[in-house]
């Protein structure tokens, strides 16, 4: 058979999982801008320090969405050597 090959079936689980991880990463990084982008909104924060508000929350969901994205891929990299 194919030995060293991976089957149709893990390729597919492959793609199913990133797919996931990117859509999951991208909804945590949009609900960590909103909050901080809410946040800037509710206190009335204008200016350079609204300016700073809307950076920093970039800068975290940006953050929060390549944290998202690596935890999935690796959680299963890991699944898939166990042969779960």
């Amino acid at each position: 058979m194919d030995r060293g090959r991976e089957a149709r079936w893990e390729k597919d689980a492959m793609t199913v999982e990133i797919v996931f991880a990117l859509v999951t990463a991208i909804a945590l990084a949009a609900a960590v801008f909103a909050v901080a982008l809410a946040l800037a909104l509710a206190l009335g924060v204008s200016g350079p320090a609204g300016r700073g508000t809307w950076v920093g929350g970039a800068l975290l969901g940006a953050a929060a969405g390549v944290w998202r994205l690596v935890r999935v891929l690796r959680r299963f990299d890991a699944q898939r050597r166990q042969g779960r």
